[in-house]
């Protein structure tokens, strides 16, 4: 491996040697400008020769995180890696919590320190409006999108290693999450809310807010006592309210239906069914939602999740966990209930709802057993 120092002016120094071949198999030269004393220009040309030599030489480039980091949300989105919402929640956090911290800084030039102090000023001042610490999950949660950019970044040789992977995030209090206790009572309470029959969907299957809303009809069996969930209701700014496929090939599942919920959705079918005639609408259609607009459209989700924890107290999504905890207590194996959730491996169902299986020693051992198997 072959090199030469070229002296460019005082304490400058141009640094030319031997980078391999390229993918034609020719020779590259690479040349690098170095500031220093000639001794500490020839330790750094020792550098660059034995990285050549390693295959842990990366050619140098003006890239900053930001700019990478943006790049990549646009690659993962188009090649539907990640869906369009997941999209625009790892923008937000680019926008709000990376690119304004550490977004200029050059993507080569970024080091375990800085991923440390990026973590205190985020703990310290972090709030995109007015003042105070940013929690540690949301800090999390731009971590693992700045070290998913970085691990990218090696697999493309932009940079040696992924300094992210090498700083911890900050660890998220373990908070056990909010699930209703007394489910009988409950259902007396919300009986007779206009969003009651979505409300007992969300209790007694744990499906998301927006598999609920895209519920047709025709996937909805109350005599065999099953429901279908086949698409999910996805809200992004950039495309609005459209249907989109589950978030995994798990999404597309088969639930039986408990009696009360049956009776619940018999009677809001009734319900519609009358409504039809006073209105002179005729029959339901097969493809008729479940819970659509008065124009028959699809819900924003976000508005019906809002409008149901106004009228309830309770999130939507703390009924889905509410369901899981029910299926947990039952004794249900892992296995079914990762399957009923909707989850694409057991051990996430597992992580999710670790705290739950801590009652018994036993319930958590056969749990684990279970997701191994």
């Amino acid at each position: 491996m072959k090199g030469n120092i070229t002296k460019r002016g005082k304490n400058s120094w141009r640094l030319k040697f031997d980078a391999g071949r390229d993918e034609k198999g020719e020779r590259k030269t690479q040349f690098v400008t170095f500031r220093g004393t000639k001794r500490e220009a020839q330790v750094k040309m020792a550098e660059l020769i034995a990285s050549v030599s390693q295959q842990t030489y990366v050619e140098p480039h003006k890239l900053t995180v930001a700019e990478w980091v943006r790049g990549r949300v646009d690659h993962w989105e188009a090649s539907g890696d990640i869906s369009a919402r997941t999209a625009e929640r790892y923008r937000q956090l680019v926008e709000h919590q990376i690119a304004p911290q550490i977004g200029a800084k050059l993507l080569q030039k970024l080091r375990t320190l800085d991923i440390e102090e990026w973590h205190t000023t985020l703990r310290t001042g972090g709030r995109v409006r007015g003042k105070g610490e940013l929690s540690a999950r949301t800090i999390g949660h731009a971590h693992r999108v700045l070290g998913k950019a970085m691990r990218d970044a090696v697999k493309h040789e932009k940079v040696f290693k992924n300094v992210v992977a090498l700083e911890s995030a900050p660890k998220v209090p373990d908070e056990e999450m909010e699930i209703v206790q007394d489910v009988p009572a409950f259902v007396e309470k919300i009986r007779g809310h206009r969003l009651f029959a979505m409300g007992m969907v969300g209790l007694f299957t744990g499906m998301r807010i927006g598999e609920v809303l895209a519920l047709r009809w025709g996937r909805v069996d109350l005599d065999a006592k099953v429901i279908k969930v086949v698409e999910a209701l996805e809200e992004t700014k950039a495309h609005r309210i459209r249907f989109k496929a589950p978030k995994s090939k798990a999404g597309r599942r088969d639930l039986t239906l408990p009696d009360a919920l049956v009776d619940a959705l018999r009677e809001f079918r009734r319900e519609q069914l009358e409504l039809r005639v006073k209105l002179g609408a005729g029959k339901l259609p097969d493809d008729a939602l479940l819970f659509s607009n008065l124009e028959g459209e699809p819900r924003s989700p976000s508005s019906a999740s809002r409008a149901w924890s106004d009228g309830t107290g309770v999130g939507f999504h703390n009924l889905r966990h509410t369901h899981a905890s029910q299926l947990i207590d039952g004794d249900v194996d892992i296995v079914t209930i990762s399957k009923r959730l909707g989850h694409a491996k057991p051990d996430i169902t597992l992580r999710i709802y670790a705290h739950l299986f801590k009652k018994t020693d036993a319930k958590a051992a056969a749990a684990i057993n279970a997701a191994l198997r």
